[in-house]
């Protein structure tokens, strides 16, 4: 338990960390969803503007450092792969 009162303080600012940066993992999954399964739908368009959505969201949360830059590039590249090759299926 924190005994100084700037210990106080950090507890609570992790907290509230924490909370954010488990909103923001929660929401990045939802987005890769929402892109994997218009891919699994054959939606090329569908499939364009949730990747769109979903590449900007991971930059902001790798700016944030919610996430590492690399893993933030890695998802963005997964991604945009398998909606690249959607779109030359069809």
């Amino acid at each position: 338990m924190a005994n100084h009162k700037s210990a106080w303080k950090r507890n609570r600012q992790n907290v509230t960390r924490n909370a954010r940066n488990t909103a923001y993992r929660t929401q990045l999954k939802t987005n890769t969803k929402k892109v994997l399964a218009a891919v699994e739908e054959n939606d090329g368009e569908g499939a364009k503007v949730a990747l769109k959505a979903t590449t900007k969201m991971i930059s902001k949360i790798a700016s944030k450092g919610v996430i590492h830059k690399r893993a933030a590039s890695r998802k963005i590249s997964q991604l945009a792969k398998r909606t690249a090759k959607l779109a030359s299926a069809s």
